[in-house]
């Protein structure tokens, strides 16, 4: 729901009041609001230890539930392991937080169907991700030949309704790092696909017009695409203007104007194959700005902000709800949820970083000025 009201005017704090630092603004006096259902992330890095103490408040005080990446050293591989990283997070959230990790598994060239079962079973674990070996952080793990060495487990997620979550690239050193993902729907995904017609599938992040528009050419019903506020709002240029930023690195490393316009274009269309994913990966500040930087942009105290502006710049508004609280929940046969966030147009200050007894984490737009500001209805 979209509407205008006229508050008095006051100050108002950055909505992270406990953690950070602080930001103190001005707002005007007339108002446009969003209310809508509280959204959920189906993609999102937590860590683990001290980083997942540090930054779970930030999801958890904006998004209902998340799919929980499970990518950690050592990876998340069985169904035990999934529970008992789940109960950390849930040992890390807000005393008053009613966030719901939705878990997942690392596939490997060794995972069997009967784990696909104990993690159906479970009532824990979501999906199953899909890593090609050497992809991206903490992939070495991952998947050597995938119609070779895991087709029985797919067969068996295709029995269990079981989702394959996809990082869509080829790790051939002879391609091109701009064109793995073009290449991995021709060589890997158009195939699986086609072998498994009914086995539901996410490409992950999705960064090009290849996938986007691959997307939209398939059943609904069995193969979606979640999106990242980076990869609809930055181009490739944004890794070099003022020199290397490598804060804005992240894999599927961002792309030409030319695919993130259609990216944009396909979101906030309407179609209902795309939904809400942060892929919000944060690393401490130095594992970032050294000499082999990590792979990862942390989004979170951002995203529904960065979203909002995304939509609204194409006159989008209306389209907004469905892309964060509906698609994701129907894809996945979940139901939606009841409570709802509310986005106020108002200007506020993104920090220039959040610190923590172990270093610096930098945001997303970090110090800049973000115009839809999110909080619960009172």
């Amino acid at each position: 729901m979209i509407s205008t009201c006229v508050l008095p005017c006051k100050t108002l704090k950055f909505p992270y009041p406990n953690i950070g630092r602080s930001r103190k603004l001005e707002c005007k006096a007339s108002k446009m609001e969003l209310t809508l259902t509280q959204p959920d992330d189906w993609h999102l890095h937590l860590r683990d230890g001290e980083l997942l103490q540090a930054v779970v408040p930030h999801s958890a005080s904006h998004f209902r539930r998340a799919i929980v990446m499970p990518n950690l050293r050592p990876p998340i591989t069985t169904t035990a392991a999934a529970v008992a990283y789940r109960e950390s997070i849930l040992k890390a959230l807000p005393s008053d937080s009613n966030f719901t990790p939705l878990m997942t598994l690392y596939l490997t060239d060794t995972t069997s169907p009967e784990e696909i079962k104990l993690a159906r079973r479970s009532g824990v674990v979501f999906a199953v991700k899909l890593y090609p070996a050497g992809a991206t952080t903490n992939s070495q793990d991952g998947v050597t030949d995938l119609l070779g060495k895991c087709l029985p487990v797919l067969e068996e997620m295709v029995e269990q309704s079981m989702p394959l979550l996809v990082h869509g690239e080829v790790t051939d050193p002879n391609v091109d790092v701009f064109d793995r993902e073009k290449v991995f729907i021709d060589t890997i995904l158009r195939p699986l696909i086609q072998r498994l017609p009914r086995l539901k599938v996410v490409m992950e992040h999705i960064t090009t017009m290849d996938a986007a528009r691959f997307v939209e050419s398939c059943d609904e019903a069995f193969v979606a695409a979640t999106v990242t506020p980076q990869h609809l709002l930055l181009n490739r240029n944004a890794l070099f203007q003022g020199g290397l930023q490598p804060h804005n690195y992240c894999l599927p490393v961002l792309k030409r104007e030319t695919h993130r316009e259609a990216i944009a274009l396909a979101v906030t269309s309407g179609n209902r194959r795309f939904f809400l994913g942060t892929d919000s990966a944060p690393h401490e500040r130095m594992r970032k700005e050294c000499v082999c930087g990590c792979a990862g942009i942390y989004n979170a105290p951002v995203a529904l902000s960065l979203y909002a502006k995304v939509f609204e710049e194409a006159g989008a508004l209306d389209k907004l709800e469905a892309f964060t609280s509906f698609n994701g929940p129907d894809f996945y046969g979940l139901p939606r949820n009841t409570s709802k966030i509310k986005l106020t147009k108002t200007p506020w200050k993104v920090p220039d970083s959040f610190s923590f007894s172990f270093g610096d984490i930098i945001p997303m737009s970090a110090g800049q000025t973000l115009h839809w500001q999110p909080s619960f209805p009172s």
